[in-house]
């Protein structure tokens, strides 16, 4: 019986079910493997100062390559731009909402110097552009303890992705939707990434599951994150639409204070997502996000 790996976090599990539920439509039957990763072994300390890429992704993709696993499902946005010598993106099923969500309080009904938790330097950079009032604070844990926190009193607001919540059933606990011209979420984020080796039977079952325009997408998104180089250590976000035969994309590169930010944006055929986005990413560069870029890594 093929083998999934997953995360052992509730939305990963959710995730990971959801496959094995479509791939059993199909008549293909998979049993779940959780791995834990180094993500989720370092609980203690901001995403931003572990700095290390593939950091949810790395003990999976080593559970693919040496024959554990036939299948592993991830959250986009937490799979580096270059995947290692053997794996390939089997399929990118059609996007949940990418938008970010305030739980707790809408953003105009937060007082000054009120604490608003996120995980994310990109969230937390735009959230410092948008009200410098606000004292934003690093939150970590699976969505259900971020939640007990906020409940507790901890924060006045959390910032979280609108997919995760909605897919988990807390879709009500949002108390607002924040517009991608507000909030430019980050690559990836809302879809689910199907990850197998090339041309293994993990390979052939899922593709059937691949969303032609969320995939165009996704691959506008990560050819700005290629072209920027970056990592988890800077804020940058890309978002981009399909319709028709035509792409649609907005990014930004802020300095982690909020400070500065660089934004642009493009359009052009679906068929040429990648270098779409990699031209928008060297604007972005030659625009300022250059000079930001160094001056986080200096």
């Amino acid at each position: 019986m093929p083998v999934i790996a997953s995360r052992g976090s509730q939305l990963a599990l959710w995730q990971a079910r959801w496959v094995q539920a479509q791939l059993a439509g199909m008549g293909t039957e998979c049993r779940i493997e959780i791995i834990k990763t180094t993500g989720d072994k370092i609980t203690g300390v901001p995403l931003a100062q572990v700095g290390t890429k593939g950091l949810f992704t790395k003990e999976i993709e080593e559970a693919l390559l040496d024959g554990r696993a036939d299948i592993a499902v991830h959250s986009l946005k937490d799979l580096p731009t270059e995947l290692p010598e053997g794996l390939v993106l089997a399929a990118i099923p059609e996007r949940e909402d990418a938008r970010d969500a305030l739980v707790g309080k809408r953003l105009r009904e937060l007082r000054a110097g009120a604490k608003v938790g996120t995980s994310s330097l990109r969230r937390a950079a735009q959230l410092r552009k948008l009200r410098p009032d606000l004292a934003v604070e690093s939150v970590r844990g699976n969505l259900d303890t971020r939640l007990r926190k906020l409940d507790e009193g901890q924060y006045d607001a959390i910032l979280l992705a609108a997919a995760g919540l909605k897919r988990l059933g807390w879709g009500d606990r949002i108390a607002e939707l924040l517009p991608v011209e507000t909030m430019c979420p980050a690559v990836g984020q809302g879809a689910l990434a199907i990850e197998s080796c090339v041309g293994g039977a993990g390979f052939e079952a899922c593709r059937p599951m691949d969303h032609a325009a969320t995939h165009a997408a996704v691959t506008a998104e990560r050819g700005v994150l290629r072209a920027l180089g970056g990592g988890c250590q800077v804020p940058i976000g890309a978002y981009a639409t399909v319709e028709g035969a035509r792409l649609r994309m907005v990014a930004i590169v802020a300095s982690p204070d909020g400070a500065e930010l660089v934004r642009g944006e493009s359009e052009g055929p679906a068929a040429e997502a990648e270098r779409i986005g990699r031209e928008l990413g060297e604007d972005l560069l030659n625009r300022g996000a250059r000079r930001i870029l160094e001056a986080v890594y200096r």
